[in-house]
């Protein structure tokens, strides 16, 4: 009895590529065609069809890696019941520290999905944010901390798919100045919303990565009245430790 042949044997070479590319990130088109035993010319028809679906990215290096959109499958690492219940400890031990509001978020069709909220115990203002809702990448801080860790061209491919509408009066509707902040995100580990999303609130966030591959986000939010320096920087200091704690977890 003939063997029957899969259907749409160019999936399972795309699916080769991105194999290799799990495993092997930043690698030239050279590198992945000797890899995967298929000719150049081959392989780079496939990969022309990834970078425009978003599955790889390539860089002005012209090394490829996956791309961004693939995020949204990290699942294969962790689901998002899973990150909840791993992050608990870690983020109740932030929120027992500074006494605020601390979200968990997702990356989900270039937004942040909420998956989790922490309440303050002895403040008697609190956030209206709702497990289950989304906030937009460019203006809240989970979301910026999820954009400064996508290369130029993703970042240029999430311009292009995203326009960038105010929410508030200083909400960044600059490409080039958005580009800018997410630089000192990029040197800082720490991303901001003032008060860019809604009035009166401030908020600090951090990526959570595993390996190289976004897993979600997570801020702490305050009514901007109660900002000072100093506790700025507690918090700066508070959520820093966190990401480091909760990337350490995630990576074992």
């Amino acid at each position: 009895m003939e063997k029957t042949k899969p259907y749409g044997t160019v999936l399972l070479k795309a699916a080769k590529i991105m194999d290799f590319l799990a495993d092997n990130p930043n690698k030239t088109l050279q590198d992945i065609s000797q890899a995967t035993d298929m000719t150049n010319s081959t392989t780079l028809k496939i990969l022309d069809t990834l970078l425009l679906i978003g599955y790889v990215s390539r860089d002005r290096t012209k090394n490829y890696r996956l791309g961004s959109k693939l995020i949204r499958y990290a699942n294969q690492y962790i689901n998002q019941t899973d990150l909840v219940e791993l992050s608990l400890p870690y983020l109740e031990k932030l929120q027992k520290s500074i006494d605020e509001t601390i979200h968990l978020g997702v990356l989900v069709d270039n937004e942040i999905l909420y998956i989790n909220k922490l309440e303050p115990k002895h403040q008697t203002i609190t956030m209206s944010s709702k497990v289950g809702i989304t906030r937009p990448l460019y203006s809240s801080a989970m979301g910026k901390a999820v954009l400064a860790e996508l290369n130029d061209t993703e970042y240029m491919n999430y311009l292009e798919s995203t326009p960038l509408v105010p929410h508030t009066e200083n909400t960044i509707t600059n490409s080039l100045k958005l580009l800018s902040e997410l630089q000192k995100i990029r040197e800082t580990g720490i991303a901001y919303d003032d008060e860019e999303m809604e009035k009166d609130i401030f908020c600090m966030g951090a990526s959570l990565k595993k390996g190289d591959v976004i897993i979600g986000a997570f801020s702490v939010s305050i009514p901007k009245y109660r900002l000072t320096e100093d506790f700025k920087n507690q918090i700066i200091q508070a959520v820093s430790e966190t990401k480091d704690e909760l990337e350490q977890v995630l990576t074992h």
